[in-house]
């Protein structure tokens, strides 16, 4: 059995982080048939479960695709796919692979990473964790590859353990540039069954290399609505559901509830590069407006802390470490606002995979409004509104964000997010001091020395208003009393693993 650190993840349920319709077999007995499990998850699939969308971190929540690197319980790179791994140089690292088998029963080799991790760079878009890096791949002899970034780049390992890196069969990249997980991947799990945005199948992959999974496969629906899973849990529909509402949390029994100290942070995004949120004085008056303090108890029922910034509880180094913002633009005032929005409106949008998010957006336009603005909503499920966001079509977003997601490296997030190329910069920031202080970080090998210039970025972004950081969640698992082994994790990138089972299955 491969060694990871998934006990000490789900030991996180209770500790901060120190340094994501039913399935055929459904049932009303409370068990899946054979001792399969069942999952509800929130964000139905944006491309067909493409590893270079939001679609990736699936592939890892379920255990059917991994990188050549994983995170351990400091989010620090552990073995996956490659079995060890050395820097050569500032630019230059050699890592060597394990003996593993894809699920379609072909052999992982040197040449099979390169070429994936080349289909990955030039993916349109870019995946997120390649925003700031530059990366080429040669395979050394089978089992060896090199990787050279055109900078030096301290935390590739890190990198490489993103969903969005996941290693797949060669059969898996289509010529038009499409990618399909389905049946090659390397992990214990394999997708047998893709239909549509609704659901899938996964079963044991046994060539696994890690060892065989307790259970025998997992049954997936995709279910958007936040009650609609809660209830598939209390009515024995499903035996895992991912990110139970607040409201609906505290409904449910004790012991299917597990509370999840989270890395993700609610925000209000503001559109920088067009309408109203053009004009910094605007951005100033809207950051000025919102108290995200009202939404802990109103609308989350506790399950959050008031934002200090962009880092929340569960990176514990950031509040000693966090620098005072100066230098902000000061904020326009209410007869100003109505001066310069006058004939506008303030788009506000936001989506509903998320319960909470809707609510959140109606008190946040309350406060707006008590500004001078005048604000529209715009909520629908986010797979319908992504390329309207990232287009710039929308004034502002509520915006719920797990920051250590990609790597688990903060630099990663503040680059895809708020450099002026970003791949996922939906506030359209195009700032140089903050460009810079980004860079600063990711040129940074030392950790202590990288986290202080993280914070100056963090203080650097926030000096923008571009984002007003609004709560930092708390997530809430629903897990029904007979299954075990699920894996509580702050950065929401594992769900199931080789243990996880039913717990009459055993």
């Amino acid at each position: 059995m491969r060694t990871t650190s998934r006990g000490f993840i789900a030991a996180l349920a209770l500790t901060p982080l120190l340094a994501g319709c039913f399935a055929p077999g459904e049932s009303d007995t409370g068990a899946g048939p054979g001792g399969r499990l069942r999952v509800a998850l929130a964000v139905p699939p944006v491309q067909a479960l493409s590893p270079y969308s939001n679609d990736a971190t699936v592939l890892s929540k379920l255990s059917v695709a991994e990188g050549l690197t994983a995170l351990d319980r400091n989010g620090t790179a552990e073995p996956a796919l490659a079995k060890s791994w050395k820097q050569d140089d500032a630019t230059t690292w050699t890592f060597e692979l394990r003996k593993a088998r894809f699920q379609d029963g072909t052999e992982l080799t040197a040449q099979s990473v390169v070429e994936a991790l080349d289909h990955a760079g030039a993916a349109k878009p870019k995946p997120r964790v390649l925003s700031d890096v530059s990366l080429t791949a040669e395979a050394e002899d089978a089992d060896t590859v090199t990787l050279t970034t055109e900078s030096p780049d301290p935390v590739l390992p890190l990198r490489l353990a993103s969903p969005a890196l996941a290693i797949l069969a060669a059969k898996a990249y289509a010529k038009d540039g499409a990618v399909s997980p389905v049946g090659t991947g390397t992990g214990p799990f394999e997708i047998t069954r893709l239909t549509g945005k609704t659901k899938a199948t996964l079963d044991r992959f046994d060539g696994y290399w890690g060892g065989k999974a307790e259970a025998p496969g997992i049954d997936v629906s995709w279910i958007a609505d936040g009650t609609a899973r809660a209830n598939a849990l209390r009515g024995g529909e499903t035996d895992i559901a991912e990110w139970i509402p607040t409201a609906q949390a505290k409904l449910l029994d004790k012991q299917t509830r597990h509370e999840v100290p989270s890395v993700r942070t609610d925000s209000l995004i503001l559109n920088t590069r067009s309408g109203l949120f053009a004009d910094s004085g605007l951005r100033a008056a809207a950051r000025k407006a919102v108290d995200g303090s009202a939404l802990v108890d109103s609308v989350f029922g506790g399950y959050a802390d008031p934002a200090q910034g962009l880092f929340g509880p569960a990176v514990p180094w950031a509040a000693g470490k966090r620098v005072e913002v100066t230098g902000r633009t000061e904020a326009a005032t209410a007869a100003e606002v109505k001066s310069g929005t006058k004939g506008r409106t303030l788009r506000l949008a936001t989506y509903t995979n998320r319960a909470e998010l809707p609510e959140a957006a109606t008190v946040l336009q309350q406060q707006l409004e008590k500004a001078g603005f005048t604000v529209k909503q715009d909520v629908r499920e986010y797979t319908q509104m992504e390329g309207d966001l990232l287009a710039g079509k929308y004034d502002a977003l509520v915006f719920s964000r797990v920051t250590l997601l990609d790597t688990g490296d903060a630099v990663d997030y503040l680059a895809s997010d708020f450099t002026s190329e970003g791949v996922y910069n939906i506030a359209g920031l195009r700032n140089a001091a903050v460009d810079k202080a980004i860079r600063t970080a990711a040129a940074e090998r030392d950790t202590e020395s990288r986290q202080d210039k993280i914070m100056r970025a963090e203080a650097e972004i926030l000096r923008t208003d571009a984002v007003v950081p609004l709560v930092h969640e708390q997530a809430v698992q629903g897990i029904a009393d007979d299954v075990e082994g699920v894996i509580l994790d702050p950065r929401e990138r594992s769900l199931i693993d080789v243990d996880t089972r039913l717990k009459q299955s055993a």
